[in-house]
């Protein structure tokens, strides 16, 4: 397994294709930054080497951005888990038939969450920021169904209308539905995002989510990351039974989504995003608690 290998520092990148779009990413880092503990703010900052608000929602989408070098190609398989299940029928994620020897979403986030709590301090500052980096984005790549899917390869492979455009159904579920959702996006992701995370916030503090929010954190730990994530994978895989193949593969291709299909789907995608935000916040908390403040200084 190839999980160890180390990216290399300063290296440029190339336009991201982003799991979500970018402004999905984006959205769930600013509900994130809303929060997180004021000393996990000032940790990660200080090794994120940003002060301002967007020091998460910066780096949301760096990920998908590597991905497509030379030298972070190796990082393709850590987006998703291919669960080699049967919607309608049956949707299940199971880690020893599912991830690939390469490494999967669930792995990579195991990976990278021990590089950065490396408490021997074996690692450098520039590979702990590498990995705060990976974690920010496989957490939210573990809440779009299509990832956790192996169906048409996480439905790429099926061809579909949305508003009379010509996509594929992955592409649906990481931009197009929440991207109707808030009116369409255009120019900056930014502030779109910004403007829909504050609105998730309020929802998840005193909104439609004040209530079963309380039970989104249940069981999540950095001492078994890999159950943690096999939860997050198992729950947003459902939705492809569900919502994403309710008929089943063959039954969507070549269908208008952005109509009844929009309806069901969009408050998925919705409610996915505010929990992935709730969730990245409160696992950026733990690693900060378990690295420790004090380190800030030595970064």
């Amino acid at each position: 397994m190839k999980l160890s290998v180390p990216l290399l520092a300063g290296t440029a990148v190339l336009p991201s294709v982003a799991a979500w779009g970018g402004f999905g990413h984006i959205t769930i880092a600013y509900v994130a930054s809303s929060f997180v503990q004021d000393k996990t703010a000032t940790y990660f900052q200080t090794l994120l080497r940003n002060e301002s608000s967007d020091y998460l929602a910066n780096v949301a989408t760096w990920a998908d951005s590597i991905r497509y070098t030379k030298w972070g190609h190796f990082t393709g398989p850590f987006h998703f888990i291919d669960a080699k299940d049967d919607p309608p029928n049956s949707c299940d994620v199971i880690m020893e038939r599912d991830c690939k020897a390469e490494g999967c979403v669930i792995s990579a986030l195991q990976n990278y969450t021990s590089r950065l709590v490396d408490l021997d301090d074996k690692l450098p500052p520039w590979e702990h920021e590498q990995a705060a980096k990976f974690i920010v984005h496989f957490v939210s790549d573990l809440h779009q169904p299509l990832h956790t899917e192996d169906v048409a390869k996480g439905g790429n492979g099926i061809h579909v209308k949305f508003d009379n455009k010509f996509l594929n159904l992955h592409h649906v579920w990481d931009t197009s539905i929440l991207e109707k959702l808030v009116g369409g996006v255009r120019g900056s992701p930014y502030g779109a995002a910004q403007k829909l995370a504050d609105q998730l916030v309020a929802d998840i503090r005193g909104g439609k989510y004040a209530s079963e929010s309380k039970t989104w954190l249940d069981g999540i730990s950095i001492g078994d990351v890999e159950g943690t994530a096999l939860t997050w994978a198992r729950e947003s895989n459902a939705y492809v039974c569900t919502h994403v193949l309710p008929q089943g593969p063959k039954a969507i291709v070549g269908q208008e989504l952005g109509s009844s299909y929009y309806d069901d789907a969009a408050p998925v995608v919705e409610i996915q995003v505010a929990r992935a935000g709730y969730r990245l916040a409160a696992y950026l908390d733990l690693l900060a608690a378990k690295v420790g403040t004090s380190k800030i200084g030595e970064l």
